[in-house]
């Protein structure tokens, strides 16, 4: 059996392959379009202008609706490990989950409301979305350090806890560069008096997106352990 195929693997694995490609992909074309500037435009301004923007929003959509099924299938994971050795919170699990559909819904909102037609929306999903998705990671990774050594590795650990700190620390000036950023248009000028604060903000913001998609990366060993199963039953 191929290691692919071994339990859920295959979520995680799906996910983060085909999140780097929305956000690839919508940037190659909108570069190709000459819509955005080729140094570190936002991730939203490649996916701003049609047909990019259609391409955008249908691929997060699906990353969201894969990010939602590989949440839910770790948040039963902690649960049954939980049940048999009482060493993770379920109320911190719960959290989780919570904080993942939250990011998911919000990255829904993000490719809906484009930042050129909907902007204080569009602004409100992404704010809600690096809010949620880095809160995210940190929850899962003290649920990590909780569940050693009965889940996860220690070397396995300390790479979520890295992530998570590095997704942290660049979501600060993701945000506060942000609102220093007055220029509306895609493309930007290098000799404008926002543009350090525009790049600062843009760069932090390519970190923290790649930071949360990896962060699934080491789900791969764990999701090889087990697999879901629904069971139907009639009432009479």
């Amino acid at each position: 059996m191929f290691w692919f195929m071994q339990g859920l693997c295959f979520l995680p694995v799906f996910l983060v392959i085909w999140s780097s490609s929305t956000f690839i992909i919508s940037y190659v074309i909108a570069i190709f379009r000459k819509d955005v500037d080729v140094i570190f435009p936002y991730i939203s301004d490649t996916g701003a202008n049609p047909p990019e923007s259609c391409i955008f929003g249908l691929m997060t959509f699906i990353s969201a609706c894969a990010g939602v099924v590989t949440m839910y299938a770790r948040y039963k994971f902690v649960e049954k490990l939980s049940v048999e050795t009482r060493v993770v919170n379920p109320r911190l699990n719960k959290t989780a989950l919570v904080l993942g559909i939250l990011s998911c819904f919000s990255m829904c909102i993000v490719a809906t409301f484009q930042e050129t037609t909907v902007v204080k929306v569009h602004d409100v999903g992404a704010l809600l979305f690096f809010i949620s998705g880095v809160s995210y990671i940190i929850v899962q990774s003290v649920i990590s350090y909780q569940a050693y050594p009965f889940g996860s590795s220690v070397v396995v650990c300390r790479v979520r806890l890295g992530i998570s700190i590095l997704a942290a620390l660049a979501l600060f000036p993701t945000v506060i560069c942000a609102i220093f950023v007055k220029q509306t248009t895609l493309h930007r000028n290098s000799e404008d008096q926002d543009y350090p604060f525009h790049l600062a903000s843009a760069v932090c913001e390519w970190v923290v997106a790649f930071s949360f998609v990896c962060f699934f990366l080491t789900y791969i060993d764990d999701f090889k352990l087990f697999t879901l199963r629904v069971n139907t039953e009639f009432e009479d």
